[in-house]
């Protein structure tokens, strides 16, 4: 799955566009390298995203093409 969509739909990032321009910016890492948009996310990945002063360090668990806001939550685990 791609970067962007991952962070839309695990709610990490609240839009796709919005998190095509904090990719394009180089505010998200996967495994310690600036990620692309367009990357492609798997299972067991570490994600970082610096949004101003706070970091979120989080590792995938499951991809999923949609959820439920209740169920967003499941597709990561902060470190």
């Amino acid at each position: 799955m791609r970067l962007d969509k991952f962070l839309k739909v695990s709610r990490l990032i609240k839009r796709r566009t919005v998190a095509n321009e904090a990719c394009d910016a180089g505010r998200v890492l996967i495994n310690g390298t600036v990620a692309k948009a367009s990357a492609k996310v798997k299972v067991g990945d570490i994600i970082e995203i610096a949004f101003g002063t706070k970091n979120v360090k989080v590792e995938v668990l499951a991809i999923a093409d949609t959820t439920k806001k209740e169920e967003a939550k499941d597709l990561f685990k902060y470190l």
